[in-house]
């Protein structure tokens, strides 16, 4: 029987995703958080675990490398890649904001600036709101814009506000929630329909 491959993003939620794929039954015996290994291996139920980064899930999945994949809402909303996403796996939950320092200077008669790692998130989001942005991209830490006089305002995920508090900046607006989703490759949903439904149900029931 051919491999069902599963990209996962390295850290917190592959270990959840290990965690539940341990709870089905479905165990990987090389795998621990410390591994340094990419690829891991059940031989039993032939699924084939590749680990990447965060913002290749998608990648690998819609180019048909990995059948299914599980990565945050975050990574879909900006790449808006051409995958199915089936299911809401409800872990690894955080929302997306706007933020600003907690005495910022209000932004009048003239172009917002916003610092973020997630440019189309936030050009799409203002758009809605019909205000008028310059999107600066940064690749971290961009709590710092702000407070260096980069931008007016950010756009990133939070979970619990403690990084946002702790450099004085403030959420002063929600944009949506953010959760774990299961996601497909066009082709192999069909292909490897019934093989991904069982695995669909599994994690629904831990």
């Amino acid at each position: 029987m051919e491999y069902l491959s599963v990209a996962l993003s390295k850290g917190r939620l592959a270990e959840i995703t290990f965690d539940r794929f341990q709870k089905m039954g479905v165990t990987f015996v090389e795998y621990s958080p410390k591994s340094r290994k990419l690829i891991f291996m059940n031989e039993k139920y032939n699924i084939k675990v590749v680990l990447v980064k965060s913002g290749d899930v998608t990648t690998y999945v819609e180019q048909g490398a990995c059948d299914i994949g599980i990565v945050g809402k975050d990574n879909l909303l900006e790449k808006k890649a051409d995958i199915y996403e089936i299911m809401d796996l409800g872990f690894g939950k955080c929302k997306f904001v706007v933020a600003a320092l907690k005495k910022r200077i209000p932004v009048e008669h003239r172009t917002i600036r916003v610092a973020t790692k997630y440019p189309n998130v936030a050009q799409d989001y203002f758009y809605k709101k019909g205000e008028g942005v310059e999107i600066i991209y940064l690749s971290g830490s961009v709590e710092l814009a702000p407070i260096m006089g980069l931008s007016d305002v950010i756009v990133d995920i939070v979970e619990t506000g403690t990084t946002l508090r702790e450099n004085g900046l403030q959420v002063i607006e929600d944009i949506c929630p953010i959760s774990a989703r299961l996601i497909a490759n066009r082709v192999s949903f069909k292909a490897k329909s019934s093989r991904i439904q069982k695995l669909m149900k599994g994690l629904q029931t831990k």
